[in-house]
């Protein structure tokens, strides 16, 4: 009896496969390794695609950057939006490419002691920027409206105060000359949870989850309420905001570019780009709170 009959004989499972004799579980765990690398490789192939097709609104946010520069322009983008939204993929996008010297990346912490008995803006407004700059804000003043009300980091009159001056604030600062984008980035609550859950088992990713995240589908209705209200209180003429879609990441980082470029009128616009917003995906403060008010009003509750 030659060999490989007596392991067939040993082993029912195992498999002749042209004279090597391969266990059935060997094989079924070719096939997932297989399976799984051609998934990574799609996967790579799609994200070196959608990083492509960012590139020439990237070169335009160059222009822009320089425009300001030349023009002694001062900018500042606000990130706002539930957590696992997407804002810090975005900014990253959109400072890839960007002169370092010439624009800055906030994202500040719970105030200190000696910040709480100061000006509720003093601790934003010294990271301000100076002519030619742009300065990305990764959350901003409007934690009080958001986190700080829902999870009560705030006095209800502290969140009062805030909700009734912030605009005119805003409006001194556009006055002066200041180019104000404001952007919120609104993610479902499903899309929400599976982030989570990515970064509970992602090692790559478990620092951005912290115990707020962790609340925050429990408090989903109260962010969202607090949204609503945020949006309708603080959308004027003046510092408008525009709501972003974020579900698909893809569309949020190209969409958001867009609507930053569309911002400033800047020299040396490519005109041969596409330009337009995607209506699936932007939506102005203003039309936000219709569809929300709308949504109540059929359902009994928010949606977005």
């Amino acid at each position: 009896m030659s060999e490989d009959k007596v392991l067939l004989q040993k082993d029912a499972s195992d498999i002749d496969i042209d004279g090597k004799v391969v266990s059935l579980s060997e094989l079924i765990n070719s096939y997932k390794e297989s399976k799984a690398r051609k998934k990574f490789e799609k996967k790579a192939v799609t994200r070196r695609k959608n990083e492509k097709s960012l590139k020439p609104y990237q070169a335009e946010l160059i222009k822009l950057q320089k425009h300001l520069e030349v023009h002694n322009q001062k900018m500042i983008i606000l990130f706002e939006g539930r957590d696992a939204a997407g804002k810090g993929g975005t900014i990253r996008r959109v400072t890839r490419y960007m002169n370092e010297k010439h624009y800055r990346v906030v994202a500040l912490g719970k105030p200190t002691e000696q910040q709480k008995g100061q000006w509720f803006y003093q601790k934003y407004v010294q990271h301000f920027p100076t002519n030619g700059e742009v300065v990305l804000f990764d959350r901003s003043w409007y934690n009080r409206a958001m986190v700080e009300n829902v999870f009560g980091f705030c006095t209800k009159k502290e969140y009062e105060d805030f909700m009734s001056g912030v605009s005119s604030f805003e409006d001194d600062l556009v006055k002066q000359g200041m180019i104000l984008v404001k952007l919120y980035f609104s993610v479902t609550k499903d899309e929400q949870a599976a982030r989570f859950e990515r970064r509970k088992t992602d090692p790559l990713r478990q620092w951005k989850l912290s115990e707020i995240d962790v609340q925050a589908q429990d408090r989903w209705d109260d962010f969202t309420q607090s949204k609503y209200d945020m949006v309708k209180r603080t959308h004027t003429h003046a510092a408008p905001w525009t709501i972003i879609r974020s579900n698909d990441k893809q569309k949020a980082r190209l969409e958001a570019i867009k609507v930053i470029l569309d911002s400033v009128d800047y020299d040396d616009r490519d005109d041969s780009l596409d330009y337009s917003l995607d209506p699936d995906i932007v939506v102005s403060g203003a039309r936000e709170v219709e569809i929300m008010h709308a949504q109540r009003a059929r359902n009994g509750k928010f949606i977005h």
